[in-house]
């Protein structure tokens, strides 16, 4: 008579850029027992956030090039030579509930390769996510369906993906393109894909993307042109 299955061993990656006042809420909110370790990548941050992370019980890794792709890239090399069998992507500004990881790891564990985390399918906090930000979201969100067949409710940061499945992706965007990169290639690769309603709330601080009408343009741009590379060139 076999024992219980083994739990999967979860890693975190928080990519962080200028979040010193609401990293330890991030790190914090994470339940006791559901991540084997945490992975904390400073992206150049002015503010101290470095220091903030080495009194956490965290990996701190520094990534130079800027880019939340970059900071993403730089957290799982940090892994590869103690591989986890699950990684978790959770931004560092207090936007996403860290409680909630165990709807995503219980998606993994049912058969999904990828879980993503849907703020449309979720609840959200009044001003959470600005007109212009959820615009452009679901022109993302439908410029995908189009090319690909699959139409996906969201391109939120929050989401989990077995390492194996993380491996076939070639993952390489540098930049704003990194979310919509690996969903659109989740498609191409034939991974299972299911999106979990997740919670949303106003980040701590200002945004680097949403926080300007410029810079949602600049991200907005980069993701049309991502989703459209990926999905004709697969």
């Amino acid at each position: 008579m076999s024992g219980p299955a083994a739990r999967s061993r979860t890693a975190v990656v928080i990519p962080v850029f200028n979040e010193r006042e609401s990293l330890p809420r991030v790190v914090g909110a994470i339940p006791s027992g559901v991540a084997d370790e945490i992975v904390v990548v400073d992206n150049g941050s002015t503010d101290g956030s470095d220091r903030i992370a080495r009194g956490l019980p965290v990996r701190l890794v520094r990534e130079a090039r800027r880019g939340y792709g970059s900071a993403c890239l730089a957290g799982v090399r940090a892994l590869e030579s103690k591989p986890p069998d699950v990684l978790v992507f959770l931004d560092g500004d207090f936007s996403d509930h860290p409680e909630e990881m165990p709807r995503l790891l219980k998606a993994i564990e049912a058969g999904a390769d990828l879980a993503l985390g849907s703020r449309t399918l979720g609840d959200r906090e009044p001003g959470a996510l600005p007109a212009h930000a959820r615009f452009g979201n679901a022109l993302a969100c439908f410029l995908i369906a189009r090319l690909t067949g699959h139409r996906y409710t969201d391109l939120g940061p929050f989401r989990a993906i077995r390492w194996e499945a993380y491996r076939r992706l070639g993952m390489r965007d540098p930049d704003f393109g990194w979310t919509c990169e690996m969903q659109v290639k989740a498609l191409r690769r034939g991974l299972r894909v299911v999106e979990v309603p997740v919670s949303y709330r106003r980040r701590v601080g200002v945004s680097k993307i949403t926080g300007t009408i410029a810079g949602t343009l600049r991200a907005g741009y980069k993701i049309l042109w991502t989703i459209a590379r990926y999905a004709i060139a697969g």
